[in-house]
């Protein structure tokens, strides 16, 4: 039995190439100071501002990034992937110490939507950068360990953050920024320089052939209208959720925190293996459908009377974790299959732009609903979305 675990653990993570460990290894870096984000509403509470005013200030942060994954997209297409990471990690720690000095209400959000802008810009050259450095038999793997470094940096600096938070929140800043400039260094060390020839797979020597609109790929467009929907959902984790456990459960900072690292933890244990397990047994959309469900049973979840508060919000984010393992790699494989080398950058802008897009709607009526409706009919009309979203996943999967 434990022969047969171990080669299983053993199989998940084989394949990968050198550069796909190496980019892991940034990102383990960078998200490990990752501790702005999970208790910004928290932070904006904290030094005298409202729920609602919390919440604008994390919509505007998804304005920024809505902004900044198109920018990020075209820019990878255009000059590459590689500077195109460099430059948003090294910035986007320069402006996440910025932010930790401003004091006014106004000053914050043009910090946070510049910070988002540069930071999230990332994001479409790192998608780009991970379809490079793997192949179509490996994808969702590579996905997956990206994912892997991300959440075990999640873990370390969601525990971490709570700690921080707890003594000076002003510190949250200032590691988060250092995080960012590290990794930046650390991607020019470790990765060799890939050219726009490269990335696009073809001779220098070759014409560039104009690729077709992203837009006009209907199944994409239609993918992507859910993701709204699916991020509009998944994003409570960042905004009312903390919110809910403060204020609903009387869960401290350092709970929070803990309970944060959980799912990171929960996803550096089993990802890789579900994910191995699960690749090319079921079609994408299906295993995308089946983890949505999970997801909004999960906020129903919440809702349930007459267990404690600790416990309740253990068995919720448990249960969110595992529906992202089984919905999140196979989201990211299914886009780029869609892609070419030559559009995959606007492929994956799109993709982001869509996440962006949800946290501005996202934690702007998220906090809203919860301010004036309560934070326990949110969590049924965020479940119900889910289930909604899950059926327009089935369409696809049927009509496509």
């Amino acid at each position: 039995m434990l022969s047969a675990t171990l080669n299983l653990y053993r199989n998940a993570y084989t394949g990968l190439s050198r550069r796909m460990w190496l980019l892991a290894v940034v990102m383990l870096i960078n998200r490990s100071g990752t501790m702005v984000l999970p208790f910004m509403t928290l932070y904006c509470k904290h030094i005298g501002f409202n729920t609602r005013q919390a919440g604008y200030v994390v919509a505007i942060y998804g304005l920024g990034a809505l902004t900044g994954a198109f920018i990020g997209g075209k820019i990878s297409d255009r000059f590459g992937f590689y500077y195109t990471q460099f430059f948003s990690l090294f910035f986007g720690g320069v402006l996440f110490m910025v932010l930790g000095l401003m004091n006014s209400y106004f000053s914050i959000c043009v910090a946070t939507f510049f910070l988002s802008m540069v930071n999230e810009s990332f994001r479409p050259a790192n998608a780009t950068a991970i379809a490079h450095y793997s192949t179509v038999q490996n994808r969702t793997q590579a996905f997956s360990i990206i994912r892997l470094a991300i959440n075990i940096g999640w873990g370390v600096g969601s525990a971490l953050g709570g700690l921080l938070a707890s003594i000076n929140y002003h510190l949250l800043f200032w590691v988060d920024g250092c995080t960012n400039i590290t990794a930046s260094f650390l991607l020019l060390w470790l990765l060799p320089k890939v050219s726009v020839a490269q990335q696009q797979n073809r001779q220098a020597s070759l014409p560039v052939v104009k690729p077709k609109p992203v837009y006009t790929d209907k199944i994409f467009m239609f993918f992507i209208t859910l993701q709204v929907l699916f991020a509009i959902c998944f994003f409570q984790l960042f905004t009312t959720i903390p919110l809910y456990f403060k204020e609903g459960l009387q869960i401290n900072e350092f709970g929070i925190g803990s309970l944060m690292a959980l799912g990171g933890i929960i996803i550096a244990l089993f990802e890789m293996v579900i994910v191995f397990k699960l690749e090319g047994s079921k079609p994408y959309l299906r295993l995308i459908t089946i983890g949505t469900i999970l997801m909004g049973l999960s906020f129903f979840i919440l809702n349930i009377p007459f267990i404690h508060g600790f416990a309740i919000a253990t068995v919720a984010m448990v249960s969110i974790t595992i529906a992202e393992m089984i919905t999140m790699p196979f989201m990211n494989s299914y886009y780029i299959s869609l892609s070419s080398e030559a559009n995959r950058g606007q492929y994956a802008a799109y993709y982001t732009m869509a996440w962006s897009f949800a946290q501005v709607i996202g934690s702007t009526v998220g906090t809203q609903l919860a301010y004036f409706a309560g934070f326990n009919n949110l969590w049924w009309m965020v479940g119900s979305i889910c289930l909604l979203t899950a059926l327009g996943y089935h369409l696809i999967l049927k009509y496509s």
